[in-house]
C-alpha cells in the first residue's frame, strides 16, 4: 500500500521490534534483572512494550533474554499481556550475538525492524514513529542528542578539553530495513560492534541521524531507576 506524506510516496511495510532484554543487572546490585524491575507498578520491560504498542499499533516483537530468565519473562508476560505477537528467542554471549538471534525470527524481508533496548522505557513514541518512517524511506535511521556536559580526553597522563558541539550521544530504537541489517548481521563479529549503527557501518551502510529524547536514558544503576520513576509519573499525570 502506498501512502502520500508531504512530498513523498512510499510503501508502507511491516514493522518488527527486536528488545534486546538480556541484561543480568550487575551495576543495578539487584538479584533481579533490571529490564524485570518495576517502577510504577510494571516491569521495566512492560512500559518499554506497551510505549511501542502504541506508537505502532500493529507491530510484532522479538524478545531476546537470557536463557535463564525465560521462565521470569513467561511468568511477567502471562501476568501483563500486551496482546501484539510476541515471539521470544535466547540471547547470546554479546549484544551483537542477541540481536543476530532475533534477526532469523524476521522472516518478512520487506519490513522493518527497529533495535531497541528493553530498558529505555522513556523513548518518546514520536522518536519511534520517526525512527520507522525515516528507515523506511532512506533505508535507517538512528536517534541521537547532543551532549550537554563538557568533555575532556584523557591520553596517559594528560588531558584535554574536546569540542562537544560535533558530539552526540546514540540511544535506540534504531531502525533499519530488515534486509539490510540482516545482510549486515553475516559479518563475523567484532569487538568494535557496540550497537548496530556500527554494524551496518562497517557492511557499507551510511547513517541517517534522527533528532532522538534526552528522557531516553538507558536504566543501569539505582539512580536511573529513581530518575524513570519520576519521568513517568510525570507523564501518567499528563
Amino acid at each position: 500500500m502506498f501512502i502520500a506524506d508531504d512530498f513523498f510516496y512510499f510503501y508502507v511495510m511491516k514493522k518488527y521490534a527486536i528488545i534486546v532484554a538480556g541484561g543480568s543487572g550487575k551495576r543495578m546490585e539487584s538479584a533481579t534483572p533490571k529490564q524485570f524491575i518495576e517502577i510504577c507498578g510494571l516491569p521495566i520491560i512492560l512500559h518499554t512494550l506497551k510505549t511501542f504498542a502504541t506508537a505502532v499499533p500493529d507491530i510484532e516483537f522479538v524478545v531476546v533474554v537470557n536463557s535463564k530468565w525465560r521462565f521470569l519473562w513467561k511468568s511477567v508476560y502471562d501476568k501483563h499481556p500486551v496482546g501484539n505477537t510476541m515471539i521470544t528467542i535466547d540471547g547470546g554471549p554479546t549484544r551483537f550475538h542477541s540481536v543476530k538471534n532475533g534477526l532469523t525470527k524476521i522472516t518478512n524481508t520487506d519490513s522493518v525492524v527497529a533495535i531497541h533496548d528493553a530498558v529505555r522505557p522513556l523513548v518518546n513514541m514520536d522518536v519511534i514513529k520517526t525512527c520507522f518512517r525515516e528507515a523506511e524511506l532512506f533505508g535507517n535511521a538512528i536517534p541521537v542528542v547532543p551532549i550537554q556536559d563538557s568533555v575532556r580526553k584523557r591520553t596517559g597522563a594528560f588531558n584535554e578539553p574536546i569540542d562537544r558541539k560535533n558530539l552526540l550521544i546514540v540511544q535506540t530504537p534504531q531502525c533499519f530495513q530488515t534486509a539490510l541489517i540482516k545482510k549486515a548481521y553475516i559479518q563475523n563479529f567484532d569487538e568494535k560492534f557496540t550497537d548496530d549503527a556500527i554494524v551496518y557501518e562497517n557492511d557499507g551502510g551510511q547513517i541517517r541521524l534522527v533528532k532522538g529524547n534526552h528522557e531516553n536514558i538507558k536504566i543501569t544503576t539505582p539512580s536511573d531507576l529513581l530518575i524513570a520513576e519520576a519521568i513517568l509519573k510525570k507523564r501518567m499525570q499528563q
